[in-house]
This record gives structure tokens, C-alpha cells and sequence, in this order.
């Protein structure tokens, strides 16, 4: 049709060229090609009004002249039609003809709405087996398996280089592993509907645009995952930068960059939550509080996955440990049980005759160490049975304190033989010299 259009065009341009008559042609022609065009519009009307899922009605076959006419059928007595039944009422799951059906909504985020989207406590809703992620010949990450659990705070410890930020970079799907699996409530990263719903993490605190306000930044975030406006709000009030809100984020601290990733993390209200570092440039009531907020998260039935060198605070915050070195699994136990089986308690001794105390005591079956303070160290032996040995044999005591194992201890035993970054090492005054067994 288009053809012969422009062919009565070209025909009415060649005949009125030099004559009255060829501007009439050419008129007759775009009132066709009008005509031609308003057809198809009232047709593609038509189509978009017939109700969704209503087929078109069929067509009617033509009746060859030659046919025969079909016998009249007998008149029926006209019979009224059943009442049509009530409508159904709202929310029982019937779409009528033409009916659209809406996208479900999300979940709504509101701080204590969570219970219903958390996992069972003993169900892992981390989990990661043989877990492999190599940069060149670089091996990140060497057949790492582990499994979170809800309701816990999992202190997630190494050596610098050991894999810790790579491993939480391939659970939120940042890196593709080259072998092994890490899913998320049973899931890919990747596969999740409403990630921000589910999983919150701070990997890197400083990865927001310098010129974007707290608000903004949250705000942006929000909109990704349908996230109501008022939750931004909330959560900047939970990490104390409601009076910052609107400063440019380049202004930061490191310490209020580190409260507003947190926040990003809290923002849609997760069941899981994963942390690196979080208590680096915070001072010391921003280390407190982040050490409250951690076991307050735990309380509430979430997973809590955090990284930290902070010996000390892991001790207080975490329940369980996922220690590894060079990419493997060192251990995976509570925090207890960790520090009991790597680091052993000793009793500090401090006299004036230590060289004849330090043969007693280890005539008796202890272990003694020096110390660079006019100190022993002394294992295997009891507070009250040093006591006993150093009377027996005369000798005076000006100290005699128990010591407990501490973490530090524990981790540096069980991840000596694993440090990649090494430098000299040279013992303080008041450190013990450690004696190969």
C-alpha cells in the first residue's frame, strides 16, 4: 500500500508539473493515505479494549452459492438465565477477565519486624563449602568451609592476608569463586529478591561519593530495594547522625563514615549481618556502643558476622569463631573452647631467688619460663602448690598471681605458623619468652 502511495505521488508531481490538476492529485492522494492510517489506529483501539484473556471472536465461513440453505431450526421456547453468582469478596484470589495482576509488594522494614524472616536457630543461613577464589597465583581463598548460625555472633579472625575480606566479598557476590559454593538462606547472593532485605554489610566504609549527604546516600539505597522513606530516618537515629544528615559525606571522620555504613547495613532491616572492621576510627564509647549494638542484633535472632583485630572486644562481643589462615580453616568453635585448647593459664611467680625457686618448681614436674623482669611463668602447677614448695623450701615470694589464657594468646598460638606479613620481633619488658615444646 505504501508503493502505490508513493507511486500516485510521484505520478501527480510528473502530471501536475506545469498543470493545475497535479496539485489535486497529490491532495487526493494524502487524504487516502489519512483514511489508510485513521483505519488502523480505530483497529489497534479495538484490539487494546477486548478484555485480557477474552480470544477474539472466530470468523465466520463464507457459504459457497452453490450450498444448499440449512434447514430453519425448530424455535425454542426462550428460557430466562441463571442469576449471576455474588462477587466474591476481596482477597480470596479471583481475577475476573481484564483484571491486572499487581506485582507483589515488598516486605514491609520497620525495626522489630524481623522474627518472621530469620531461620530457625540451628539452621545455618550462611553457609560455604569448599570455598576456592585465586588472584593470578595468588591464592585468596584455600577450600574454606563454615556455616553461620542465627542468633550468635561470629567473630570472624586471621592474619592480615589470610582471606578474611575476599570471603565476605564471595558471600555478597562482589567475587566469583573459582571453586566451592557460598549461599544465603540456601540461596546465591544473586538469587535473592530483596537483597538489602536480607543481608546488610559493611565491607568498606569510604565507598560512597564524597559530594552525596548521609540522607541522600541512604535514601538512594532505599529506593533500590522499596525501602519506606521513613526507615532512613530510624536508622540514622540508631547510629547517632540525624544532626549530620545532610553534610556531605566527604566531611566525615573516619569514625562517621564507619556509623553511616552501618547504617546502610541496618537499612533494611536484615536477618543477616555482616561486618569488616566496624570499630575502626571509633573512639571509645564508638567501640562500646558497637559492641552493644553486635550482642542487641544477636539477641534479636539475627546472624552476626564480624571481622576484627581487636582481640580484646572479640573476647567480650562474639559467641563463636571462624578462625583461618592463608585462605584455610583453622578452627570453628566457641570462643571458650578456642581460647582453652590454643593458650594455657600460668601462674606468675616473682622472688629474690629465682634461680633456686626455678629448680624447685621444676623438680616438682611444672613448666617455668623467664621473664625479662626478674619474673617465671610457671605451668602445670597450681597457685597453692607453688606456694607450697617455695615454703618448704625456704624461699621468699614477693608475687604470686594466677593468669588467665586470653584470646590474644590463643590466636597468636594457633596462627603462628600461618602469618604472611611477619616482621622482627624483639620481647618488651614484662613478656615471656616462649619455649619450644
Amino acid at each position: 500500500m505504501t508503493d502505490a502511495l508513493a507511486e500516485v505521488l510521484a505520478a501527480g508531481f510528473h502530471l501536475g508539473h506545469g498543470h493545475r490538476h497535479g496539485l489535486g492529485i497529490v491532495v487526493l492522494a494524502l487524504l487516502v493515505l489519512a483514511v489508510v492510517v485513521a483505519a488502523v489506529l480505530l483497529r489497534r483501539r479495538a484490539r487494546a479494549r477486548r478484555p485480557i484473556g477474552e480470544p477474539p471472536p472466530p470468523p465466520v465461513p463464507p457459504v459457497p452459492p452453490s450450498a444448499p440453505a440449512p434447514p430453519a431450526a425448530p424455535r425454542a421456547v426462550p428460557v430466562p438465565p441463571p442469576p449471576p453468582p455474588p462477587p466474591s469478596p476481596p482477597g480470596d484470589g479471583q481475577v475476573l477477565p481484564g483484571q491486572l495482576v499487581p506485582r507483589p509488594a515488598a516486605p514491609s522494614a520497620t525495626v522489630g519486624a524481623v522474627a518472621g524472616r530469620h531461620a530457625r536457630r540451628g539452621e545455618p543461613t550462611i553457609e560455604a563449602v569448599g570455598l576456592t577464589k585465586r588472584f593470578g597465583q595468588k591464592v585468596a581463598v584455600d577450600g574454606l568451609s563454615f556455616h553461620l548460625e542465627p542468633g550468635r555472633v561470629t567473630g570472624f579472625l586471621g592474619p592480615n592476608g589470610a582471606g578474611k575480606s575476599t570471603t565476605m566479598r564471595l558471600i555478597m557476590g562482589l567475587d566469583r569463586p573459582d571453586a566451592g559454593s557460598v549461599t544465603v538462606n540456601g540461596r546465591p547472593y544473586h538469587d535473592l529478591a530483596w537483597p538489602l532485605r536480607e543481608v546488610g554489610a559493611l565491607l568498606e566504609a569510604k565507598a560512597i561519593h564524597p559530594g552525596r549527604s548521609a540522607r541522600a546516600h541512604l535514601v538512594m539505597l532505599a529506593k533500590t530495594n522499596r525501602i519506606p522513606r521513613r526507615r532512613v530516618d530510624e536508622v540514622l537515629g540508631i547510629v547517632g547522625l540525624t544532626s549530620v544528615a545532610g553534610q556531605r559525606v566527604g566531611q566525615y571522620s573516619l569514625g562517621m563514615g564507619q556509623r553511616l555504613g552501618i547504617a546502610a547495613a541496618l537499612l533494611g532491616d536484615p536477618g543477616i549481618l555482616m561486618f569488616d572492621e566496624p570499630v575502626n576510627g571509633l573512639d571509645t564509647d564508638g567501640i562500646r556502643w558497637v559492641r552493644q549494638l553486635l550482642r542487641n542484633l544477636a539477641a534479636e535472632g539475627r546472624t552476626v558476622f564480624v571481622s576484627s583485630h581487636l582481640m580484646s572486644e572479640m573476647a567480650q562481643t562474639a559467641d563463636e569463631l571462624v578462625v583461618i589462615g592463608r585462605g584455610r580453616l583453622i578452627a570453628q568453635e566457641p570462643v571458650a573452647e578456642f581460647t582453652s585448647r590454643y593458650a594455657k593459664g600460668y601462674v606468675r611467680v616473682r622472688s629474690p631467688q629465682l634461680d633456686v625457686l626455678r629448680s624447685a618448681l621444676e623438680a616438682a614436674g611444672a613448666t617455668v619460663e623467664p621473664g625479662q623482669d626478674r619474673s617465671l611463668s610457671v605451668r602445670g602447677m597450681s597457685q597453692d602448690a607453688i606456694g607450697e614448695v617455695a615454703w618448704r623450701q625456704s624461699i621468699l615470694l614477693h608475687e604470686l598471681a594466677p593468669r588467665s589464657a586470653s584470646l590474644e594468646e590463643a590466636f597468636m598460638e594457633s596462627t603462628e605458623g600461618n602469618v604472611e606479613f611477619g616482621g622482627e620481633r624483639r620481647l618488651a619488658p614484662g613478656d615471656v619468652q616462649e619455649v619450644p615444646s
